[in-house]
């Protein structure tokens, strides 16, 4: 295994959503195709906002997604004591220093830079403060450096720098002992010997002074690659008002991980003209160079289209598997009697687009009564069709071949012996059988129902006129 190691890093404030998603697949493509290590690592020093919910949403919608981790979940909660340590250290060498200033002490200085055209950054004022007021709160704050350029070479947007007169001195402890984002994460990043940070590019601002952090403490500065952020269709960052965001709610919209894993990586990354790509090729030829520079932006209609595909041409005992679940909420559960799922599956996957419109697609083969659709059934199933769907059963009765083909044939022979065209007999089969006029191929629905079962839905078809001639 390589010295590569990437890592993603997510508060549990809430759900899995697309962008998060994204930036876990870009780095475990990484870290797949190099041979390096992929960490999960939680950062809930948020101890308000973090919930036990939220870290389970999360680990669900990485397992579904099958981004499996070598490392972790490690809790940031959970290293409190290390994070003091090294604070500890900043203040002992004079890095970081205590600020007594409160809350209204710093909004009123905030409001005076404001009304004077300058920039809201702290004003240093306890800096040098000589003596420590007993018994005061205070925060700590990182002793950043006010001239020079911190820079670094970012592997998406290229160089990178910031004058340093503009960054102000960060607080790296909260007054509660508890510590701040941008303090943890280089503590993390730097004890877990993360190589490479690809996060979204909304953290630029973050990273000069995670830099300055790293230098202070003596830790090497890891590579980072900015990745743009994901747009709606009217090009405003991504939210819940552009549909669902979360992960698992497209799971539950009848999604397929490998059509979200598709769609994802496509979402600001792209190898020629390509659109499709199984896992395998994926870590083949993922770059990070690969990722573009401006804002993906999310089609809800190109993610259906993959989703379509990835019905169409998957395996029929798996996406049972994952149909399954969809069925069981509809009130069908196959193993109470009807087709086994699979056969089912091949019968309706070249049409649906999502589990959903499987599932529904699916529901006529197990129901005990047909439920006639009034229109089609007031069309096919008419006293004129009474004698020729009582001759079809019939004849099926004593058909050896319950292949498609060999129904195919059945029809054939019947429409010759009957002197009439497919249409004349086809329709009036399917609503029988289906309660509609739309389903998949006849020929496939009776070999999947079976002779005992056709001929069942075909005599509940032929009492059904008789009851409407009486």
């Amino acid at each position: 295994m390589s010295d590569i190691r990437l890592r993603f890093a997510p508060s549990p404030t809430g759900y899995l959503h697309v962008g998060g998603a994204r930036t876990a697949l870009f780095n475990w493509l990484l870290a797949r195709k190099l041979g390096g290590t992929f960490i999960l690592r939680i950062e809930d020093t948020d101890v308000a906002r973090s919930t036990e919910e939220s870290v389970n949403a999360i680990l669900e919608g990485m397992e579904w997604l099958g981004l499996d981790w070598d490392e972790g979940p490690f809790f940031q909660s959970d290293l409190f004591p290390v994070y003091r340590e090294y604070v500890r250290t900043l203040l002992e060498q004079g890095k970081a220093y205590r600020c007594y200033c409160s809350a209204e002490e710093l909004e009123a200085k905030r409001e005076a830079a404001l009304a004077e055209g300058r920039k809201p950054k702290y004003d240093g004022s306890c800096r040098g403060l000589s003596g420590e007021p007993a018994g005061k709160p205070f925060v700590v704050r990182f002793r950043a450096p006010q001239e020079g350029v911190t820079a670094f070479d970012d592997l998406v947007k290229g160089p990178i720098s910031f004058n340093n007169e503009e960054l102000d001195d960060l607080i790296i402890q909260r007054s509660d002992g508890t510590p701040i984002y941008n303090f943890t994460v280089v503590i993390d990043d730097a004890t877990m010997r993360i190589s490479t940070v690809i996060r979204g590019d909304d953290h630029i601002s973050n990273t000069p002074r995670q830099i300055l952090l790293y230098e202070a403490l003596g830790f090497p500065v890891p590579r980072f690659a900015h990745v743009p952020m994901i747009l709606g269709s009217d090009k405003s960052r991504l939210s819940k008002r552009h549909g669902a965001t979360s992960v698992m709610a497209y799971r539950d919209m009848g999604y397929l991980p490998e059509a979200m894993i598709n769609y994802l990586v496509r979402l600001g990354w792209s190898h020629g003209d390509d659109e499709i790509f199984s896992r395998e090729e994926l870590i083949e030829k993922f770059t990070v160079e690969g990722i573009g520079k401006s804002a993906g932006v999310f089609n809800p209609d190109k993610l259906l289209w993959l989703n379509a595909h990835y019905i169409k041409s998957g395996d029929p005992a798996r996406l049972a598997q994952l149909l399954l679940p969809f069925l069981l909420e509809r009130g069908v559960n196959p193993a109470d009697g009807g087709p086994e799922l699979p056969p089912v599956i091949t019968t309706l996957q070249e049409r649906a687009r999502t589990m959903l419109e499987l599932a529904d697609g699916a529901l006529f083969y197990y129901r005990s009564e047909v439920l006639y659709d009034d229109a089609a059934a007031a069309k096919q199933l008419t006293p004129l069709q009474f004698p020729l769907l009582r001759a079809f059963g019939e004849q099926l009765a004593t058909w050896e071949e319950m292949t498609p083909g060999g129904i195919e044939t059945l029809f054939k022979a019947f429409c010759a012996a009957q002197g009439i065209k497919m249409g004349g007999i086809g329709p009036s089969v399917r609503v029988a059988l289906c309660g509609v006029t739309t389903s998949p191929a006849i020929y496939d629905v009776i070999a999947v129902l079976g002779r005992d079962e056709t001929l069942r839905r075909l005599e509940c078809a032929v009492t059904f006129i008789k009851g409407k001639t009486e």
